[in-house]
């Protein structure tokens, strides 16, 4: 027997965990702390996401996941079909992720004006990105918090992704 529509949430929970950036200091200051930081594109979510997005988390209390918008992923040279899924599916993807406590998202080249206005605790980012590097940091070390790079540990990439998908 079918369930009758009427009965079914409006939306699923985690669709409450998606903020818009002008309420995101706000909504990160309820989370629990140390709150994490990071922040990237996460097109078509592979395994080397999930594992860094769980360790991420694992180095704090809570996680906010910042987004590049589709036009900002754009401005990054990953490709003129890029991203594969749109601003609003990948935040939803996010956050139906348990490891994660807020997602919002940046239009701008980098994430620094959510990052000072999070002030989060710890700021992360994946291995390829070195300390020195990593946007933010500077601020995050001055508040007394840390930065860090998180090493890979499946070697996996969207952009490989896609690539095998095409030659299928």
């Amino acid at each position: 027997m079918a369930a009758d529509a009427s009965a079914l949430p409006a939306a699923p929970a985690f669709e409450r965990k998606s903020c818009p950036p002008e309420a995101v200091r706000q909504r990160a200051a309820l989370l629990d702390a140390p709150v994490v930081f990071t922040n990237g594109c996460f097109d078509l979510l592979h395994r080397g996401h999930v594992t860094y997005l769980a360790q991420a988390r694992a180095l704090g209390a809570s996680l906010v996941v910042a987004l590049n918008t589709d036009a900002s992923v754009r401005r990054l040279g990953k490709g003129e079909d890029r991203p594969v899924n749109t601003l609003a599916d990948r935040m939803a993807v996010i956050a139906a992720l348990e490891c994660v406590d807020l997602v919002t998202w940046f239009d701008a080249d980098t994430p620094l004006e959510l990052i000072e206005a999070i002030a989060p605790q710890v700021l992360v980012k994946g291995g390829d990105w070195s300390v020195d590097r990593i946007i933010g940091a500077s601020g995050v070390i001055a508040r007394g918090g840390r930065v860090v790079s998180i090493p890979f540990i499946h070697q996996r990439s969207t952009t490989a992704l896609l690539e095998r998908i095409r030659t299928l």
